[in-house]
């Protein structure tokens, strides 16, 4: 039996009542990663002895204790490699100390196990820019798991973790969550510490948990939540109960629908009819639906890969061989060391990036784009705040297709960036996103999941978990 299938509430009431063991917990990740990883590719690496060390003198009466959790290999946690899917960082390269996350974790009792695959440096939407390895979708090894968090979500989706951490800058929790039929929260900006996190674009990242469940999400928020001296964005607010409301249902509530995320011509219809088939039963349940306009969606992609990119180039801009990373040295001197260095190192989405982003912010340059996309950005952030005037929350689709095949975009990076139009919103506006699975479609005789997006106001994760909860206990009543 694959204790790994459970979800951690389970897990945690049969570590309770005597009915497994941590090591044994532990033990069964082991053997579903022995059997699955070498096809699904969704680990960089797991050691296998030190869980169990952990697993033995991890404390059950704690909120995670005995739990194994796996980390995005962009999170640090002490003497773990943390490569983030580079060959700048991969060869040995140990952390020297514990991201917050990390060391919220282990106060809770988790065991850290596993370090999973992304887009390097966090830098894609499929995880075929990995620079070490391939990960394929558990439900379609033909197909992508979705990114940069791709990792994180297929060994979930595979039963090879119980839950795991990962990043998300414009949807990189939720798209893959989406892609793979798995729970992906991306909480308020500021509400979790970034410390630790290797930085892609500081405005907009933010850790958040790949779960089975809404429940386990709100529990692994419960623990990794709160403020932190070492983060000067992380907010030091009360962390309020996440699990207390997932019971209460939707009767009463007030969601919005954007028009705008209905009304893109790239949403499939298939998508759309699971999308709005969860609305009408959320409608049945209770909730009252209404229509808003969120008239900035049109170009959240364009002023995303202005800002992104731009944060980027400043953050990347320390990979150089000498303060961090590999270094190649050809004997030419010390400018020749630099461009060697990053240019061995970093791989073409990466590289693209960075260019992108020195571009935006050069002379003569940063008033024509960068500072458009802030004001762009305010703009954004303004429409949410309006429409939270009105409703309680805001629920679409999180992709407007299911998982592409992986290489179909390869000579075409701008239908990734496109096939980010939902989320991004939310991290420009740094609001609550949540992916819960609603249903399938077909594609060449498989079955591929679709998500339902859950958007709730500021430092709201409670409620978007609410509606998410509610949404499982209809979908499960079925």
């Amino acid at each position: 039996m694959n204790l790994a299938t459970n979800s951690i509430a389970t897990l945690r009431r049969m570590l309770l009542a005597g009915e497994t063991t941590p090591r044994e917990i532990v033990e069964s990740v082991a053997t579903a990663i022995s059997a699955e990883n070498e096809s699904i590719g969704g680990y960089l690496s797991s050691d296998f002895e030190r869980a169990l060390v952990d697993a033995e003198a991890a404390n059950i009466e704690k909120p995670l204790g005995g739990i194994p959790i796996a980390l995005k290999d962009n999170i640090n946690a002490e003497d773990h490699p943390c490569s983030c899917a580079s060959r700048f960082l991969e060869n040995g390269y140990l952390s020297p100390y514990d991201a917050t996350v990390s060391a919220r974790l282990k106060e809770a009792g988790a065991v850290l196990y596993g370090r999973t695959n992304l887009d390097e440096f966090a830098m894609g939407s499929s995880t075929e820019n990995s620079a070490l390895q391939q990960t394929r979708n558990p439900h379609d090894h033909d197909r992508i798991p979705g990114g940069s968090s791709g990792g994180s979500a297929a060994v979930v989706a595979a039963d090879m973790a119980v839950a795991a951490l990962g990043s998300d800058t414009g949807g990189s929790i939720r798209q893959p969550a989406s892609h793979c039929g798995v729970v992906g929260l991306k909480p308020s900006y500021g509400r979790v510490s970034r410390y630790g996190l290797v930085a892609f674009a500081s405005s907009l990242d933010q850790i958040g948990p790949l779960t089975k469940t809404v429940e386990d999400a709100a529990l692994l928020l419960q623990a990794c939540a709160g403020g932190d001296k070492r983060d000067s964005t992380c907010l030091d607010v009360d962390v309020p109960d996440f699990t207390a409301g997932l019971q209460e249902g939707v009767s009463g509530m007030k969601l919005g629908v954007p028009r705008e995320f209905f009304a893109d011509e790239g949403l499939e219809p298939e998508v759309r009819e699971r999308i709005e088939g969860a609305l009408g039963k959320l409608e049945a349940e209770g909730a009252e639906l209404i229509e808003i306009s969120l008239p900035s969606t049109s170009f959240s992609v364009a002023t995303y890969y202005i800002l992104a990119p731009a944060e980027a180039s400043s953050n990347l801009s320390r990979y150089d061989g000498v303060r961090y990373g590999n270094r190649i040295d050809d004997g030419g001197g010390v400018i020749a060391m630099y461009r060697g260095s990053r240019a061995r190192g970093f791989g073409p989405e990466v590289k693209r990036r960075i260019i992108l982003g020195t571009y935006v912010l050069s002379s003569g340059y940063s008033g024509k784009y960068y500072l458009r996309a802030q004001k762009a950005r305010t703009l954004i952030q303004q429409e949410y705040r309006e429409a939270f005037r009105q409703v309680d929350a805001v629920v679409g689709p999180v992709s407007p297709a299911p998982a592409r095949r992986i290489g179909e975009f390869a000579d075409d990076p701008l239908q990734d960036y496109l096939a980010d139009i939902y989320t991004i919103s939310a991290n420009l506006a740094g609001i609550p996103g949540l992916s819960v699975p609603c249903g399938t479609v077909e594609r060449e005789g498989r079955q591929l999941p679709v998500g339902l997006q859950i958007l709730g106001p500021h430092l709201a994760e409670a409620t978007v978990l609410r509606v998410g909860g509610a949404w499982e206990m209809i979908r499960d009543a079925e």
